[in-house]
């Protein structure tokens, strides 16, 4: 039997490289004659660049860049021919920041990193959204690029209180944002009030930090901040839109350059997985993007998960024909302690069922 096995990252314990490889661990324990395919995903959070560098090679640039809260971080450029990979998460992302100080946190660095991959000969710099501890509105990534204002744009969200004027810089390269977030920036379904609460901004500030993002929409472009992705990494896809980005689907951009579609249709089953599986998978996330890549396919998609927090009908409306949970086949505590060991044994309960 042939098996397909693209699972996200498992966050805050295994990389979708680390992930892929504890399931065919696992899977192989059991039904060692199996042939598996492995192709960690991406929609464009944390391991957006090892998974295209997996995918596509090229090299590999090391830069320091400045982080959130103004230490100089490690980060990493693509560059495959004339286009570069980023991941903004390496320079402003919710493990470095802890969920604390997201109103002082800044998007500076991702703008120090599309400088870097112009600087290294990129033409087109592709910006992984996702995993973002700030809540900015991009204002960093602006200043880092060269834009003015009336206000500092490198202080976080509270340094746009009081700003009315943005100049926009003339940025040398051609933008992607990749994201699936559909957030706008502002408003009840923006950045402040969909994301703010894992990066630390207590229910008390939602308003007055939304403001802040208002105040900077009008400075700059109202009306780009009410397309859907302008509120993707704490509105870093406002600024990308504003210097004219275009957006493309953070998992459909994995998905086309590592093949998946073509490496669907030679399989008999396809695998997926991320830490919790829940129904916010919908909008985005890599296991409804395979699910879909594997219907369309005519393959049966099974989710292996670290949690699974939908129903059986969900589920299907997701794509997937199972989904398994590590906590309830090894607990809690094991699955965090060693979720490597775990999800491979996950895997091979799996296999039970599903190889033939």
């Amino acid at each position: 039997m042939r098996i397909l096995v693209a699972p996200d990252k498992f966050a805050g314990t295994l990389t979708a490289v680390e992930a892929a490889e504890a399931i065919a661990t696992g899977w192989r324990r059991h039904a060692p004659g199996d042939e598996l395919d492995l192709a960690p995903m991406s929609d464009g959070g944390p391991g957006f660049v090892d998974v295209l560098h997996a995918a596509l090679g090229g090299s590999l640039l090391a830069v320091t860049v400045r982080g959130p809260l103004g230490d100089t971080v490690p980060a990493t450029v693509l560059l495959v021919g004339d286009t570069a990979y980023v991941e903004s998460a390496q320079a402003c992302g919710l493990h470095l920041t802890g969920a604390e100080r997201a109103e002082e946190a800044t998007t500076y660095g991702v703008g120090e990193l599309v400088l870097s991959a112009a600087d290294a000969g990129a033409r087109t710099v592709v910006v992984g959204l996702g995993g973002s501890g700030t809540n900015d509105g991009g204002a960093g990534l602006l200043a880092a690029l060269g834009a003015t204002a009336d206000r500092p744009l490198d202080g976080g969200a509270a340094g746009l209180d009081g700003i009315t004027e943005v100049v926009l810089p003339e940025v040398p390269v051609r933008l992607v944002a990749a994201s699936d977030v559909d957030a706008t920036l502002t408003g009840l379904f923006g950045a402040t009030k969909t994301f703010g609460p894992q990066k630390g901004i207590p229910e008390e500030r939602m308003a007055l930090v939304d403001g802040w993002l208002q105040q900077l929409a009008a400075a700059t472009d109202r009306r780009t901040s009410l397309e859907k992705g302008a509120g993707a990494a704490g509105g870093l896809g406002f600024a990308l839109l504003a210097l004219g980005a275009t957006r493309a689907p953070g998992i459909e951009l994995v998905a086309d350059a590592v093949g998946l579609a073509a490496r669907a249709r030679a399989v008999d089953l396809v695998l997926t997985g991320e830490g919790a599986f829940d129904f916010s998978s919908r909008s985005g996330k890599v296991p409804y993007g395979v699910a879909q890549v594997a219907e369309s396919a005519l393959r049966p998609c099974v989710a292996l998960a670290g949690q699974v927090l939908v129903g059986a009908r969900e589920m299907r409306a997701l794509g997937v024909e199972s989904a398994y949970a590590m906590v309830d086949l090894v607990g809690t505590e094991r699955a965090f302690a060693d979720p490597a060991g775990a999800l491979a044994d996950l895997a091979a309960r799996v296999a039970r069922t599903w190889s033939h």
